[in-house]
């Protein structure tokens, strides 16, 4: 070969590897992803092939074509339009100018990168009763992509392998026992061939664990519970051999809980696939192990082999959990250096308030500091990395308001690391809670279990209370360093649930809000740098990628999720919502993104409330034990689904218990509970919400003279 020859051939090797490195890599047919490819993500950052871009999940990206000196003129290159109407929480995954996204009721697009053509969609017709087994919405986080498949986890359990160009299905596999209220919201993750995939439902009575599938054709290759079974059978193995000695009482009757609904991460370099376990069944741990004990492994992170499944090492942030403070938020890996040596690190900001810094090979603390307001402990012991616990945080002398409550100082809402920058970025809240023990509690199988007193769950009566109570509740995104376990800076937002954060090596950091926003912040110094309308709730986790070498970002938006269920008198967006979308964005972007239909509708008159006192008050009660996760406290939808207190069914008691006993709607997820409440009690149920209607209704101004409205 001559040297003018050697010097094409390497001029045309570079002109490659540029392309890969933009994202517009030779064609290999789609969704072409490997074991090298993702192991080296961080060498391709044109692409966005698994939820945290890397297996590290730090959910940050080399690309700086957008940057803090630009970021102005970022504008809607594109947005497609999902076809479902409940929350969205997908990460798009982008391999090669084909974007991946999931929808609620775990539909999957696939769309043309660079214009938002649809591809191809693919449907799983999940059955809507299985809603009713959803704690927190019927969403999705979106999917996993590997060798000319996409992989997606549906509601109802399943685990579907996709023709990448197609849609097709090219295997589907049942991964939990459908006669037990299981669901599935977590995106998979795919390590060297196998498809890893936990489970939720903890309130309603299973047993948690992490499975892993061959890719290739979906057999199960291994499985880890996360909480040990019936002590009268042989363990699993020995970790679960030594998790019972931590439980008391017969907690393997409803299952215990544990569930590892969303994080993962995986260290190639260790071989541990990590990931985070939920509460237990139910959150009172007196009721669920009377004699006490930490309740291995319950709000735990966990690391186990990533080709056996084997046990390696655990962390539990909250022993004895009693609160509903998952450990489930999203897993980081960094190197960090800590007292002037370098500590390969696993970081989680927990929904217990603390941030924890844990040695990723060996499980052990390295630091932890409250992120957010606590109320519960005074700190993190160094040495036995146990909370010290404070005051009558497990409401043993009576009710107790406690910070976090169950919505956590951070949930779900991915959080983001610049290396560049050495911040984490955390989407925090402060959101308060009451709680205390149901002396009445029992296992209701297939519904909600907490075993929180449900005459708690109610808000006062004053409007003033209630405006001040709303008020209470705050949302911001935290820069956190992890090193010096300080916060660097912070945004404030409207208020809480707002979503997930991406850091770029422009330096920015993008940030969706509840508020209907899709913001951009100096990552360093947190000044605001462009904002963007989006008319509804920004909740899931932003990405970047290329195309043609042009810097894109994207991020799902959609009304719903649980904060939306359960806290309607906090929401003001109300009615129902239009679908979702997925936005995305790019430099001198000219796309207009069309204004929403909705409007505020007004409440019709409601029946009058003639029944007495205590059949009102026995009604409340129930509402709250099985009403009240969809329906919101005091009835007061959020928007995500309709406002009970608007409902014509509410004047019409042989409809209302064809609804609520008889199953009429259950197509719609509006399930019997014939087996858990009887006529009387739709009676009750549906006094109180007449009487919630009453107190919310407002008359229509009468007219004044001359036909115009006061």
């Amino acid at each position: 070969m001559t040297g003018a020859t050697m010097g094409k051939a390497w001029m045309m090797g570079a002109v490659i590897a540029a392309l890969a490195l933009a994202g517009c890599q030779p064609a290999k047919g789609p969704a072409a992803v490997d074991a090298a490819r993702l192991t080296h993500a961080d060498k391709d950052p044109g692409n966005w092939m698994s939820q945290g871009r890397t297996y590290s999940e730090q959910r940050y990206s080399p690309l700086e074509q957008i940057n803090a000196g630009n970021v102005k003129s970022l504008g809607l290159a594109w947005n497609f339009e999902l076809s479902t109407n409940r929350g969205v929480e997908t990460t798009p995954i982008v391999v090669d100018g084909v974007m991946y996204v999931t929808s609620s009721w775990s539909l999957v697009y696939a769309l043309n990168a660079k214009t938002g053509e649809l591809l191809w969609k693919y449907d799983p017709q999940v059955p809507r009763e299985v809603g009713h087994n959803a704690c927190c919405d019927v969403v999705n986080r979106g999917v996993a992509v590997w060798q000319g498949k996409v992989y997606v986890a549906t509601l109802d359990g399943r685990l579907v392998a996709l023709d990448a160009k197609t849609g097709t299905p090219a295997w589907s596999v049942v991964t939990v026992d459908q006669s037990k209220p299981y669901t599935i919201t977590m995106a998979p993750r795919i390590i060297k061939g196998k498809v890893m995939v936990g489970n939720s439902g903890s309130e309603y009575g299973v047993r948690g664990y992490v499975s892993a599938y061959d890719a290739a054709d979906g057999k199960l290759l291994w499985r880890f519970y996360t909480v040990p079974g019936d002590p009268s059978k042989p363990f699993e193995n020995k970790a679960m051999e030594m998790a019972a000695k931590t439980w008391t009482g017969n907690w393997w009757t409803a299952g215990g809980g544990g569930s590892p609904w969303d994080s993962m991460a995986y260290d190639p370099e260790t071989n541990l696939l990590y990931f985070g376990t939920g509460n237990g069944l139910p959150w009172d741990e007196k009721a669920r192990s009377p004699s006490g004990g930490d309740n291995l492994f319950l709000a735990s992170i966990l690391a186990v082999d990533a080709d056996t499944g084997e046990y390696r090492w655990h962390y539990q942030a909250t022993p004895g959990d009693s609160w509903d403070f998952d450990s489930t938020q999203t897993l980081t890996l960094a190197n960090l250096t800590i007292d002037g040596k370098p500590r390969k690190v696993i970081m989680q900001a927990s929904k217990n308030g603390f941030f924890y810094v844990l040695d990723r090979a060996t499980g052990k603390l390295i630091s932890a500091k409250n992120y957010v307001p606590v109320t519960w402990a005074s700190g993190i012991d160094p040495n036995t990395g146990k909370p010290v616990i404070v005051g009558d945080p497990h409401y043993t002398k009576g009710p107790a308001i406690m910070m976090p409550s169950s919505f956590g100082g951070h949930n779900w809402h991915p959080m983001a690391f610049s290396p560049k920058t050495g911040l984490v970025y955390i989407p925090a809240q402060e959101v308060p809670g009451v709680y205390g023990t149901d002396d009445k509690y029992a296992y209701k199988p297939g519904e909600w279990n907490t075993a929180n007193d449900p005459a708690l769950n109610t808000l006062p009566a004053d409007p003033k209370a209630r405006a001040a109570m709303k008020n209470a509740f705050k949302g911001y995104l935290i820069a956190w360093d992890p090193v010096a376990q300080k916060e660097a800076w912070r945004a404030e937002h409207k208020g809480p649930w707002n979503g997930g954060a991406l850091a770029t090596a422009g330096n920015l950091v993008f940030q969706g809000t509840a508020d209907g926003h899709f913001n951009a912040y100096d990552a360093t110094t947190g000044a605001p740098l462009w904002s963007a309308e989006t008319y509804t709730s920004t909740l899931a986790g932003p990405m970047t990628y290329t195309v043609d070498r042009e810097q894109y970002v994207a991020v799902g938006a959609g009304f719903g999720s649980i904060f939306y269920l359960v806290a309607g008198f906090a929401v003001d967006h109300k009615g129902t919502p239009d679908n979702g979308r997925i936005l995305v964005y790019k430099i001198g972007g000219n796309a207009v993104l069309p204004k929403p239909s909705l409007t505020q509708i007004a409440m019709p008159q409601p029946p009058k409330a003639t029944a007495s006192a205590d059949v009102v008050a026995v009604g409340h009660l129930k509402f709250n034990a099985f009403c009240l996760v969809c329906h919101g406290y005091n009835a007061i939808g959020g928007g995500v689904i309709p406002d009970l207190r608007y409902s014509p069914l509410i004047g019409d008691p042989a409809g209302f218990k064809d609804v609520v006993l008889g199953g009429a709607r259950k197509t719609n997820g509006m399930v019997s509970f014939a087996k858990s409440l009887s006529p009387q009690d739709a009676e009750a149920i549906r006094a109180y919400v007449i009487t919630e209607a009453n107190g919310g209704y407002a008359p229509p101004a009468s007219p004044a003279p001359g036909g115009v409205s006061k």
